[in-house]
């Protein structure tokens, strides 16, 4: 069975989505960050035949929403981010899966796509599991990816020597992932949210879901107040 790993901030104003600052202030920030981790967390548990685990940065005690976010992850592992930098963290997070949960593949997301549906997830995780396959890898429309599944999850160690935030982090991981003579299977190419463009364009992919609400009452009092 498939290992599905959160990678997450808690979403705490100040340190959470803080590129979306202006136009939101950081309290709505953070409960934009909140919903797109509910979402995601919500299209975790739909998907069939996987073991969800969450890899947190912070404390959900101190996040927007965090009694929702806690009852949401209710009975998964949730395990403490740990590294100097978020490449060292990612592969901090597979090693500890690989530990907790030997010779089980592993698929990472994180919480900017809420845009994920239990569908699309178990499509990577079949993708996953081909024969012909030992990696695979979605990217984002900004360069970077969204998502990262391993048969051997000890192979994230290739991250350390990624920069990540770049327009040639997906290019550099699966380049770092071919080195080590991995057979690496792309997955759809995503727009994950960074900005208030982003936030805007992926609400309209999802109107029905929490990021959408979050996103249609921060555009509501920017109206009012005049500016968009």
């Amino acid at each position: 069975m498939t290992v599905l790993l959160v990678v997450a901030k808690a979403p705490v104003p100040g340190a959470a989505k803080t590129r979306l600052c202006p136009p939101a202030t950081p309290g709505q920030a953070a409960r934009i960050a909140a919903a797109a981790l509910r979402d995601t967390l919500d299209a975790v548990a739909a998907t069939p035949g996987v073991t969800p685990v969450l890899a947190l940065a912070g404390r959900l005690a101190d996040a927007e929403d965090g009694v929702d976010l806690a009852a949401a992850v209710a009975g998964w592992p949730v395990l403490p981010q740990r590294g100097k930098d978020f490449a060292a963290r990612l592969a901090h997070a597979h090693a500890d899966v690989a530990a907790a949960y030997p010779k089980r593949p592993v698929l990472q997301i994180g919480m900017d796509t809420p845009q994920l549906t239990a569908a699309r997830l178990a499509g990577a995780v079949r993708r996953l599991g081909a024969a012909d396959t030992d990696a695979v890898l979605g990217r984002a429309a900004d360069g970077g990816w969204w998502a990262l599944g391993l048969r051997d999850p000890r192979h994230a160690d290739a991250l350390r020597t990624v920069p990540m935030s770049t327009p040639d982090t997906g290019r550099l991981t699966w380049t770092a992932l071919a080195e080590r003579d991995l057979r690496v299977g792309p997955l759809p190419v995503l727009r994950d949210v960074d900005s208030w463009a982003d936030a805007l364009a992926v609400a309209g992919a999802v109107p029905g879901g929490r990021f959408a609400r979050e996103v249609a009452a921060l555009r509501r009092i920017l109206v009012v107040g005049g500016r968009r």
